[in-house]
């Protein structure tokens, strides 16, 4: 696997810097979210959403736990504990042959977690920039 992206990946999580995810994203890169029933296709709006959830979760308790990795992606296991719920997820990260995120898909259990996130990420996005 080209490990590009997925170091990318981690490179923003840490740095939270908003040109090393937009560079590390297809132009047609598809996201799935555990909160929204659509895929979202394009970089604009998978771009949106992941500085929105590392604004979130990137906080200091956040930590990634596993990985498992084949040809063509990874599976990032993750968590963090954010108002006094522990949120347990994997990001599913799939690249293409120069190293860029082509799909980007998100689960958390459990379902408190779930509904924390949805209700913080409505938040987020709902700011104006």
């Amino acid at each position: 696997m080209n490990t590009t992206g997925l170091q990318r990946w981690r490179d923003f999580v840490r740095s939270h810097d908003p040109a090393v995810l937009w560079d590390s994203l297809h132009p047609d890169v598809v996201f799935e979210s555990p909160v929204v029933h659509t895929p979202q296709r394009g970089r604009d709006i998978t771009f949106k959403y992941l500085t929105s959830v590392v604004k979130i979760l990137g906080g200091p308790t956040f930590r990634f736990t596993g990985e498992w990795t084949n040809d063509t992606g990874a599976v990032l296991e993750f968590a963090n504990d954010i108002d006094g719920i522990t949120i347990n997820g994997v990001d599913i990260i799939t690249c293409d042959a120069e190293g860029r995120i082509t799909r980007f898909k998100v689960m958390v259990r459990p379902l408190k977690a779930i509904n924390l996130l949805h209700r913080l990420m409505a938040e987020q996005l709902g700011k104006t920039p």
